[in-house]
């Protein structure tokens, strides 16, 4: 078993030739050259706070404690994030200060520690769980991702994180490449999404219905079936497990460069949405949420 400071070391070995998202760029960050994430070897940060807008066993009554990274290793024209992803507003930090957001976090009773977009800072995230739970972290880590993931980038959280809440965003690369500017992205996120499930498994609750572990699967219906849902399921259900907790979204609206794309300049459709629950059902998929048009979350 590897000491920590060995799987400290191991990860910012990567940021030599940077191979931790789907790009595999290979930039050499640790030597200040930025990657296809546009990130360098500093951490950046835009906020942290809790949050309540998360599924159910990940807000909680208390709020799930976010920290939202900067930059992003998708370029999406619809991303509803755009200032953080794409422009890269946010703040450098050291490593110590990210562990001490999360015992600030911990301490204002955040039900976990929640890192969204977090996949270009991997090796700075591990160090500083190491940081903060030699200062008392005991909340479980969500790893809140796109899903354009390395093998090599999961493999080093083996261990650490608890939860994984991924995307699945296309089932067509064509599209991925059009809306998100990335290659391969189909077999890169199954990839991605199989390797979580081996790591975390099927989610697991604690008695007051909180996750303590697994794999949650967000998939975001898109107009005119871009995101090519029915594929996405048949994938999960067949390849992954039938067990998998699923979290339809029906948040889709036409952000940052949408308006560009005739297919993207309007929301999803009630009928589109529809058959995207359709979809799943008929799939074998058994547990997830909806999004009640403009109303609530129900259960599956």
């Amino acid at each position: 078993m590897k000491d920590v400071q060995d799987r400290i070391n191991e990860a910012y070995q990567v940021l030599g030739s940077c191979c931790l998202c789907g790009n595999n760029c290979r930039a050499n960050r640790l030597e200040g050259e930025k990657g296809r994430c546009k990130s360098g070897s500093e951490v950046m940060v835009s906020s942290y706070n809790l949050h309540f807008g998360e599924e159910p066993p990940i807000s909680g009554s208390s709020g799930s404690g976010t920290i939202f990274f900067t930059n992003c290793s998708l370029s999406c024209v619809y991303c509803q994030n755009y200032p953080i992803s794409q422009l890269g507003n946010g703040n450098p930090i050291s490593t110590k200060r990210l562990a001490q957001m999360m015992m600030e976090l911990q301490r204002r009773g955040a039900h976990n520690i929640n890192l969204v977009t977090p996949t270009h800072f991997i090796p700075q995230i591990i160090e500083a769980f190491f940081l903060a739970r030699e200062s008392g972290l005991v909340l479980p880590l969500v790893y809140n991702t796109s899903g354009y993931e390395s093998q090599e980038g999961l493999k080093l959280l083996e261990g650490i994180i608890d939860i994984y809440l991924v995307d699945m965003r296309y089932s067509d690369n064509k599209m991925a490449h059009l809306y998100s500017g990335v290659k391969n992205y189909v077999e890169i996120n199954r990839a991605a999404v199989k390797e979580m499930f081996c790591q975390a498994g099927n989610l697991s609750l604690d008695r007051n219905g909180m996750a303590r572990s697994g794999l949650i699967i967000r998939h975001m219906v898109l107009p005119s079936g871009l995101a090519g849902s029915e594929k996405t399921f048949e994938f999960i259900a067949q390849e992954v497990s039938d067990e998998v907790w699923v979290s339809l979204m029906d948040q889709y609206f036409p952000a940052y460069q949408a308006g560009r794309y005739p297919a993207l300049k309007g929301k999803t459709t009630e009928q589109e949405y529809l058959r995207a629950e359709e979809a799943f059902v008929e799939s074998g998929l058994k547990k997830g949420w909806v999004q009640e048009r403009m109303v609530t979350d129900e259960v599956f």
